[in-house]
């Protein structure tokens, strides 16, 4: 077994060990309820636009899904390896805890303070602004540009690769709608983790429902016949069109910076950056493992029916994109036709596809569908994240009060506050876009760090209960470690604006790791739940 460290220890005691009148976390969680955690994360807006990026990337009908089918793969390996980690160690925080348990206090120290930092939160403010900016539609005065209270605006500069600022700092009318939607579900998920969890079911069962409704509509009074001979036509060569072995595509290095023309596995990974992200949040089911019933077999569950129910939609909704719309568009083009899915309006795919079917209406109930997904994804988020910081304030290493739960609740009441307030934060400060676009990396070096765990502790800890264990290990999950590192390689190569930021988010954490461990001296109850 692995030696406990010093920060560790507390937590590795039996809950039995903690003192009688501290309050417990409480198993409340079912399979469905867990499911719908991992769903409603998961399904935030990023499937209704990122489509656009991926298309002008790819540029070809057969990369576009291959694309998806890459995130697919992925994050079913992901999943899978995940389980046997969830069911051998059920505790509140979850992949935090994983990773200081195969690798160390500081990698999970590392995961917890970026999931804070950025992750989680920057996720959150994201969701919660593009809630006030669809609202617009209905209520044309909720808007990012109807300022209440304007601050500043920061100039963009360059530095190597990367351009920063370019923000406006201050609460407009959207991003005030965003600020209520954070406090709210902040203090919603404070009255006990059923309350959360009853939201969270609501609000899956209705996304999952608009999602269905968009492809069954697609798929049936949708197809259109330009679009179909645009992406299939002529004996499926349209389909084929530039995704073949030797076709070269262009990707911009950096901001700013010189074409490259690179080969088929490359702008597949290059693309991933939109794809892996609206996939993402799949892991938050463990962050609440302390609150599922039987965790040792809800937890795989949930994380296989969720992932695998999100990316089987998630496929269904790009190929009915294509059946309604041509990929390859026209930027000026004056329908949505014409524009296709590379060059729909503000990049709303889906917003264009529904206006399609109905040629009026569908950018209303598009809105109505992003509404309902933007909300049940960040309480989701929201219900989850604090668990995390629960995990690690037990550990030292986090504000001690964030380490408590609520006496009659039994939910961490300053965990779900300190990270509203930190989100409300990036929410005015307008930095939540930015920072997004630093996660996707960060997430995969911890994914695969996580997963090397997985064998880590396969060899320090064989005896150890594994009520479920990886399906397809050690193959699969070393197939996940490589595509993930070549992924990572190659963004590292051509997208650094995406790179660089994020991991120098990631090790600004090495200090702040070294300041806590260091002044924590006081040890926190032992036990997380």
């Amino acid at each position: 077994m692995l030696t406990p460290n010093p920060v560790s220890a507390q937590a590795s005691t039996a809950d039995s060990d903690a003192p009688a009148q501290s309050p417990k976390l409480v198993q409340t969680l079912g399979l469905f309820s867990s499911t719908a955690i991992v769903i409603g994360s998961m399904i935030g807006s990023g499937i209704y636009i990122v489509d656009a990026d991926i298309a002008r990337g790819t540029d070809s009908p057969a990369l576009y899904l291959g694309a998806w089918i890459v995130t697919a793969v992925l994050t079913l390996i992901g999943a899978l390896s995940y389980g046997e980690l969830a069911a051998m160690m059920p505790h509140a925080g979850g992949q935090y805890v994983y990773l200081r348990e195969s690798l160390g206090p500081l990698w999970g120290f590392l995961f917890g303070w970026t999931l804070f930092l950025v992750i989680q939160t920057g996720t959150i403010a994201a969701v919660c602004v593009a809630f006030g900016k669809f609202l617009g539609v209905f209520f044309p005065s909720v808007s990012t540009t109807h300022w209440l209270w304007h601050i500043a605006h920061v100039p963009a500069w360059r530095v190597g690769p990367m351009v920063l600022g370019n923000m406006e700092i201050g609460v407009s009318t959207a991003n005030f709608t965003g600020i209520l939607i954070v406090v709210l579900l902040a203090i919603a998920n404070i009255f006990g983790v059923k309350l959360g969890a009853l939201i969270q079911n609501i609000f899956t069962s209705a996304k999952a429902i608009a999602l269905a409704a968009l492809i069954l509509l697609a798929f049936t009074v949708g197809v259109n016949a330009t679009a179909w001979h645009a992406n299939f036509g002529a004996g499926l060569s349209q389909f084929w069109r530039n995704a073949g072995w030797n076709t070269l595509h262009p990707v911009q290095v950096g901001v700013g910076g010189p074409v490259a023309w690179v080969n088929l596995l490359v702008i597949l990974a290059v693309v991933q950056v939109g794809s892996l992200f609206s996939a993402d949040a799949w892991n938050n089911i463990t962050f609440t493992a302390g609150e599922v019933k039987n965790p040792r077999r809800n937890l795989p569950l949930s994380l296989i029916f969720g992932t695998g129910f999100v990316l089987a939609v998630y496929f269904l909704v790009s190929l009915a994109y294509m059946l309604v719309l041509p990929l390859h568009g026209d930027p000026n083009g004056a329908t949505a036709m014409a524009r296709g899915i590379q060059y729909a309006s503000e990049d709303r795919v889906a917003t264009a596809a529904l206006g399609q079917v109905f040629h009026s209406g569908g950018a209303g109930l598009m809105a109505a569908a992003i509404l309902i997904s933007t909300f049940g994804c960040a309480n989701g988020m929201t219900l989850a994240g604090a668990r995390v910081y629960y995990a690690m304030s037990q550990d030292g290493l986090f504000f001690k009060s964030v380490g408590k739960l609520h006496s009659r609740y039994k939910t961490p009441v300053a965990g779900l506050l300190v990270q509203a307030a930190w989100t409300v934060l990036l929410c005015v400060s307008g930095s939540y876009s930015q920072l997004l676009d630093y996660i996707i990396f960060a997430e995969l070096v911890f994914y695969i760090l996580t997963i090397a765990g997985l064998f880590v502790l396969r060899v320090k800890r064989p005896d150890a209960p594994r009520p479920y264990k990886a399906l397809g290990y050690p193959v699969l999950p070393a197939l996940y470690i490589v595509m993930a590192a070549w992924i990572c390689v190659v963004l590292l190569r051509y997208k650094p604006q995406y790179t660089w930021p994020g991991l120098a988010l990631v090790l600004l954490g090495i200090p702040v790791y070294l300041f806590w461990s260091r002044s924590s001296r006081v040890q926190a109850p032992p036990g997380n739940g």
